[in-house]
């Protein structure tokens, strides 16, 4: 996901959540992120258990992703099967961190959605 030519900041991004939005966009990148949190070196199989309803096409390309913005790590092993592992940088664990804050406003909030200009 690359963000191109936004108007009145030289490196394309407006701002830093700007740039952090870039990496974590996506309906599964930051849950894929909480996965490796919880179960670091995970294979594609069990990192696509622990997301139920992603499916294998977006899981392969949002892990593409997150291991080009030097957030997730693969480690591909020479054995018969071959054997893939995923799991956090050290810029990944700084990722999940200030995430931290998000979760738990959204842990915090109340269950029940207001509709737009209605209580």
């Amino acid at each position: 996901m690359t963000t191109l030519n936004r108007p009145g900041a030289p490196d394309g991004h407006v701002c830093g959540i700007d740039a952090a939005m870039e990496v974590i966009g996506g309906k599964w990148k930051v849950l894929i992120l909480w996965a490796l949190h919880e179960h670091p070196y995970r294979r594609f199989g069990e990192l696509r258990r622990l997301l139920p309803g992603v499916t294998e096409k977006v899981l392969a390309s949002h892990l593409r992703e997150l291991e080009a913005d030097g957030v997730v790590h693969r480690v591909s092993y020479d054995e018969v099967p071959p054997r893939v592992e995923y799991s956090l940088t050290a810029d990944g664990m700084r990722l999940n961190d200030a995430l931290q804050p998000l979760a738990a406003w959204g842990r915090e909030r109340p269950t029940t959605r207001l509709v737009r200009g209605r209580p």
